[in-house]
């Protein structure tokens, strides 16, 4: 496998990586805002939505291979 094809799979494992993340981002500001932290619930929110961002770029680096 050449570098380049390594590239290729690290970029979608990253991405899946990532979408884990996302997800868990996800359900804990879900937890916390049952709990009545909404302040920490809005910024795993935050961390959640600028996660899901990261996939375009992934997907750009994918397109440019």
């Amino acid at each position: 496998m050449n570098d380049l094809e390594k590239l290729k799979k690290l970029l979608h494992h990253w991405m899946e990586h990532n979408d884990e993340h996302a997800r868990v981002y996800r359900e804990w500001s879900e937890k916390t805002s049952s709990l009545g932290k909404e302040a920490v619930s809005e910024i795993l929110e935050r961390l959640y939505l600028e996660t899901k961002k990261l996939n375009g770029l992934f997907e750009e680096a994918l397109k440019k291979l």
